[in-house]
């Protein structure tokens, strides 16, 4: 993990602007010998020295650009990677724009600049800025080309939001874009969907002109200054995204799948606390599975901050580790996230989970529950509900899916004593954005459980991740909740349950049908429980099962907030 001092920062560079040429004299690295807690602006190792700078901008010299034309085994030997490390921010070299057949197209006057586009895209392709007037002026007198100039301006609008609500004050109002960067979609069309109602995006075929138009008016959008603070509404979390340099901290070019839930949640982890810590206070430990597979990918690295990741079950362990000599060193300020999965927080390293919950250390957790192994294939584990069809649960005349009943982890975490627990989803944005902010403030340790959409696993469109996500708050089958020591002595005082629609209700109604929203209608929704639904659509009784399963576990959620009827 960094090792910086804390007066004297690594400057962690995480865009091609910011990025040194790394041509010096000298070695880049070096025997050591110095005291780790007074050598600053280097990263340090067990018997070496990397200066950070350099190595980033030698990193992107001699193999970024060399992979990028195919070589691999013939490349030189790299001191970094022999010692595991992959620069910060590579991801963003990455080019996924011969991976799908569309791209999305921005329609300005549909927009109103509610940014849920860019909150809920994994891959931070999709993304808004805010202008000053006279600042887009500058930049089109730049512009040569009419045609460029024409597209350049079809994408600035005066909405509500930054514009109108300004002027009235008598102030400058901004003018409003959506630009996508065509090397990062993966042409899942999430967008699209959480757009909803306004359609001010449509997915458009690709072509070769396409792409390079993408590509010019990518870099000229981003080129341009960051939005000003003044836009940025501290009390809307999706504004946070406005935030590039401090809140963009997963910057892409990940090999996640299209479409991937579980990094909409981490894109949303980091901003949130990117917006009160400065990258160099963030630290990422993570365990083993989907998300150090895609963040991971040699040579490309999305994150914009300081990870290191650990075998499968003993993340929070390595934590542990990383807390106490921090402490130590008297980075008290720091914060420190673990990320994973089902089989590294529900199952194999439950105890490893379960002892740091008990230390009182100040580490918080994200726990991104798929309810299946993704990584290893789709295995059910003890997060899957009832009657899951996955491999080690299939579907068959002698046994009718998975057939153990799921834990609750939430539930369990809540009484380790004094530590913080949230149950959320990305598609609730302000519940889970305040969720990763009290964790934040909380001194102690946190779990943050946050459903997690796995297209493939799921059996459902790559475009659905937040729809499924939202479905499965609504049916029971993962309600929110928070748990925070810090509003009192009981239970009624410490959970709250807000959030939930119809929250003194078994059901809510689903406005389509009017009829009650069950778990079993969320299932009829994903192919991981087609096989329960006869030819008429009836459910099968292991399905009636874990409905009542469901309704059981939020009878004792609002018991214990007290407001069971």
């Amino acid at each position: 993990m960094s090792t910086e001092h804390e007066q004297e920062p690594t400057r962690v560079a995480a865009s091609t602007s910011d990025r040194p040429s790394g041509r010096g004299e000298g070695p880049l690295v070096k025997e050591s010998g110095m005291n780790l807690e007074t050598h600053g602006p280097h990263w340090a190792f067990t018997d070496f020295d990397i200066d950070l700078d350099r190595y980033v901008g030698e990193f992107n010299e001699q193999v970024i650009g060399a992979y990028g034309q195919g070589a691999g085994a013939g490349l030189p030997a790299d001191t970094g990677i022999a010692r595991s490390v992959v620069p910060p921010g590579t991801g963003i070299f990455r080019d996924f724009s011969h991976v799908a057949p569309e791209l999305p197209r921005f329609l300005a006057e549909r927009c109103v600049g509610c940014m849920e586009c860019v909150t809920a895209c994994p891959d931070t392709a999709i993304l808004g800025k805010v202008a000053e007037e006279d600042t887009l002026a500058r930049t089109r007198a730049d512009i040569g080309d009419p045609t460029e100039a024409a597209d350049f301006d079809a994408h600035w609008l005066r909405t509500t939001k930054f514009h109108e609500l300004y002027a009235k004050k008598g102030e400058k109002g901004g003018m409003f874009a959506i630009y996508v960067d065509p090397t990062k979609c993966k042409g899942c069309g999430e967008c699209v969907t959480v757009c909803g109602s306004h359609q001010a995006l449509e997915m458009v075929p690709k072509s070769d002109a396409l792409i390079e138009t993408y590509r010019a008016r990518y870099r000229r959008i981003k080129d341009m200054p960051e939005t000003p603070e003044r836009f940025v509404a501290r009390n809307l979390p999706v504004d946070l995204m406005l935030r590039e340099q401090r809140c963009l901290l997963f910057v892409g070019g990940g090999g996640s799948c299209a479409g991937c839930g579980e990094s909409t949640a981490i894109r949303m982890l980091l901003a949130a606390t990117g917006a009160h810590y400065t990258r160099e206070e963030i630290g990422i430990v993570a365990a083993t599975g989907c998300n150090t597979v895609y963040g991971s990918t040699y040579p490309y690295n999305p994150f914009a901050l300081t990870w290191t990741n650990s075998l499968f079950e003993n993340a929070p362990a390595v934590a542990m580790g990383i807390r106490t000599r921090w402490e130590q060193n008297g980075w008290h300020k720091k914060r420190l996230w673990v990320l994973g999965g089902d089989g590294a927080m529900y199952d194999i390293g439950f105890q490893s989970l379960s002892r740091m919950l008990a230390s009182g250390m100040d580490i918080k957790v994200l726990v991104l529950d798929t309810q299946v192994y993704s990584n290893t294939g789709g295995q059910a584990s003890t997060a899957s509900f009832g009657g899951q069809i996955a491999k080690m649960a299939p579907w068959g005349r002698e046994q009718p899916g998975k057939i153990e009943n799921r834990k609750e982890l939430s539930n369990i975490a809540l009484m380790h004593p004094n530590v913080y627990v949230a149950q959320t989803s990305t598609a609730y944005v302000t519940h889970f954005v305040q969720a990763i902010r009290e964790a934040n403030a909380f001194p102690g340790p946190a779990l943050v459980n946050v459903y997690t959409t796995c297209q493939p696993e799921h059996g459902v469109a790559d475009d659905l991740s937040q729809e499924q996500s939202r479905r499965a708050i609504q049916s029971r089958a993962f309600p929110l909740f928070v748990h925070n020591p810090g509003r009192g002595e009981s239970l009624k005082e410490r959970i709250s349950i807000r959030g939930n629609p119809a929250m003194t209700e078994d059901w809510p109604n689903d406005p389509k049908t009017d009829k009650p929203y069950t778990f079993v209608e969320f299932a009829r929704s994903e192919g991981r429980f087609a096989q329960h639904f006869n030819r008429d659509g009836e459910p099968s009784e292991h399905l009636l099962a874990t409905q009542a399963d469901r309704l059981r576990n939020w009878h004792l959620l609002q018991e214990l907030a007290g407001v069971r009827k």
